[in-house]
């Protein structure tokens, strides 16, 4: 997520799982676009490393506002369209025990991220992007509160976005999305956090397709991988040789609209995690172009 939260028994990236797993391939066409999305991550299983839940009793919980402004260019670059963008979100997140009911819980403006490059290259049947972002850490963060909203470290984010359409008529389609995320100490504490590679997917059917109106459902899933140790102060040898895995499966349903409007909604059921918290996602959002 952009907002991770610091907390022992919870380790993910920053990247909001899930959030580009339908048409990730596809740019704006207008100049101007602003989209919303609303995302709720919940979770009540604690996962071990070797996968197995823990006796925690409890619930985590993180909700995700952001509003993304994309501008694209008439222009190319290598024979790409350019464009760039910039996501400013609010996050609401809780921490609770069965036993000890609050442990922490904050809201606010969050990490901002911002993406200076996007290339997309389109074919036929096929279209592609390239990016390189990076997430500011603008959110509040403080080394021991309980209240932070921010991860409180940099990170630098290259990424790419890849949609098939698998039939002539366009209605069968598999996107995929993959970003690998490098990421700076954390201000306050000295901790490097692992880096980590993210995937969401999709596979949808297309049963309305028009030039004004286009209806999609189907497949939606992502995943989550920790590819480098945690390290730093404090970090026990049994802690930084822990890599948390990430695995969801759900349902997408997205439409675009006349007046450059669309709009999706997505469910994920998370299964088989490793060193973090299990749960589900449930997630929304609504653009329009100018």
């Amino acid at each position: 997520m952009w907002m991770p939260v610091a907390s022992h028994a919870q380790n993910r990236g920053v990247y909001p799982l899930g959030m580009t797993a339908i048409n990730s391939g596809v740019m704006p066409e207008s100049t101007f676009t602003h989209a919303n999305q609303v995302l709720l991550y919940t979770r009540d299983q604690a996962k071990d490393n070797e996968g197995q839940t823990l006796p925690v009793m409890g619930n985590h919980a993180v909700i995700l506002d952001m509003s993304t402004i994309t501008w694209v260019s008439d222009k190319k670059v290598l024979g790409a369209r350019y464009a760039a963008s910039a996501t400013l979100p609010f996050s609401k997140n809780d921490l609770t025990s069965d036993l000890q009911a609050s442990l922490g819980g904050g809201s606010g403006f969050a990490d901002s991220y911002y993406l200076p490059v996007i290339l997309r290259w389109r074919w036929t049947r096929f279209a592609v992007c390239a990016m390189y972002g990076v997430l500011a850490p603008t959110g509040r963060f403080s080394a021991g509160a309980n209240d932070n909203v921010g991860a409180g470290y940099w990170t630098h984010a290259l990424s790419t976005g890849q949609t098939f359409c698998l039939t002539a008529n366009r209605r069968l389609s598999l996107s995929a999305f993959q970003m690998y995320e490098f990421h700076t100490v954390q201000e306050g504490t000295g901790v490097h956090p692992g880096e980590t590679f993210d995937l969401d997917y999709s596979f949808l059917y297309s049963p309305v397709h028009t030039r004004r109106f286009r209806l999609q459902g189907g497949l939606a899933g992502y995943e989550q991988r920790q590819t480098t140790a945690r390290t730093g102060p404090g970090i026990s040898l049994a802690a930084s040789e822990e890599r948390y895995a990430i695995n969801a499966l759900g349902l997408a349903l997205f439409s675009v609209l006349p007046k450059q409007i669309s709009v999706g909604f997505k469910y994920f059921r998370e299964f088989a995690d490793r060193a973090t918290f299990q749960g589900y996602s449930l997630q929304s959002v609504a653009s329009i172009g100018f």
